[in-house]
């Protein structure tokens, strides 16, 4: 099978390609990759790292407003078919999926042009523009939310959950504990803004430093990078308690996870598969500045559930974030709702299931 996967633009859209490109390599060993996206997108230092061939086309996302910008937009749109087009002949692949990024929109339609089986898969709840253009084209349309059905054709809609969900199970959680430097027994709760780290949330940790000493959990903090300096600053001020581990950034998510018992965070779709694939309770901090508000929608999700609990940024400070944590990690019996709660809405087996459309698909066009 020669697969072509398209994604670009935030670590949403590219993790759970990599992870798909990954189970499909662990079940078909002659499986060939061409992973298509950006020249500036981050794909284009992740996807290289992972020895997977690699080819970029030049494209830009629409602007909300009227702009004389757009139109260059769809000069470059045409553009980038065409180039897709080249490209997609010379490797012709069995099958094209796009997860995410407007990288994905000339390639999957230039892929649907060629006569080529083509999916996309949606991470959020609601839609970005560019899978609403392409699902008037493609095969099929894999989800991840419920509350994404009603946004696309329902006969091309199928649920798989998020492919990374599958990556975070069997893992060692002690082995990730102390590799971050907590303790083996204490309860753990996991504090972080993506990968890039959020500044409410951080003002919020800094304030509450004084009153999370005194707690008899632990806390990991992530700052982000571009926040770390400027965090240690102000912590070197008000002090560090024994009980909070500050890190800029860790490299081994998917181990930690396994060994935390509360997660404050943002509401990106990657990181609410990895949570329900784990069964890890959330208070979600979902970030207002997405398109379509999509994150609250994804939080709400969860929320609406009983897996976590939503703390809207206006209502974010020092006194509103303790008071959450505490109200979860200090009683057992609600904690473990939550995790029963969590775990059942995950889908850990969302990569083969993403996996088993495609063979599916590519079965059906070859007959």
């Amino acid at each position: 099978m020669k697969v072509v996967v398209s994604g670009g633009g935030t670590g949403g859209h590219i993790y759970p390609a990599l992870a798909l490109i990954r189970e499909i390599q662990k079940e078909n060993k002659e499986a060939e990759f061409l992973y298509m996206g950006t020249t500036n997108g981050l794909e284009s230092k992740l996807v290289p790292r992972e020895n997977i061939a690699f080819k970029s086309i030049h494209i830009t996302g629409f602007k909300r407003k009227l702009s004389f910008e757009n139109v260059k937009t769809i000069m470059r749109f045409l553009k980038g078919v065409q180039d897709s087009k080249r490209i997609l002949k010379e490797f012709q692949p069995d099958v094209v999926i796009g997860t995410g990024g407007y990288v994905c929109g000339p390639v999957v339609y230039a892929a649907k042009r060629l006569g080529i089986p083509t999916i996309i898969h949606e991470q959020n709840s609601v839609p970005g523009l560019t899978n609403k253009f392409l699902s008037r084209y493609v095969n099929k349309i894999a989800i991840c939310f419920e509350e994404a059905k009603e946004y696309f054709p329902s006969e091309k809609v199928v649920f798989t959950g998020n492919p990374r969900a599958s990556e975070v199970l069997g893992k060692d959680g002690i082995k990730g504990r102390l590799s971050a430097g907590l303790s083996a027994t204490k309860p753990a709760v996991l504090i972080f803004g993506g990968s890039r780290g959020a500044r409410p949330i951080n003002e919020a940790v800094v304030k509450a430093l004084a009153k999370l000493a005194e707690k008899p959990y632990q806390i990991l903090y992530i700052t982000g990078d571009v926040h770390y300096e400027n965090v240690q600053k102000e912590v070197e001020l008000v002090g560090n308690p024994k009980n909070v581990v500050i890190k800029p950034f860790i490299h081994n998510m998917p181990e930690v996870l396994a060994g935390i018992d509360l997660v404050v965070s943002r509401a990106g779709a990657t990181t609410l598969a990895e949570l329900t694939s784990l069964g890890i309770p959330s208070i979600l901090v979902p970030s207002p500045y997405v398109t379509n508000n999509h994150q609250e929608k994804n939080a709400r999700s969860l929320s609406d559930h009983g897996a976590a609990e939503l703390l809207l940024e206006k209502d974010l400070n020092n006194k509103s974030l303790v008071s959450h944590i505490d109200r979860i990690l200090l009683d057992n019996e609600h904690l473990k709702d939550m995790k029963a709660k969590a775990k059942k809405m995950g889908v850990p087996d969302s990569a083969e299931r993403l996996y088993a459309v495609m063979k599916q698909l590519v079965k059906t066009n070859q007959k």
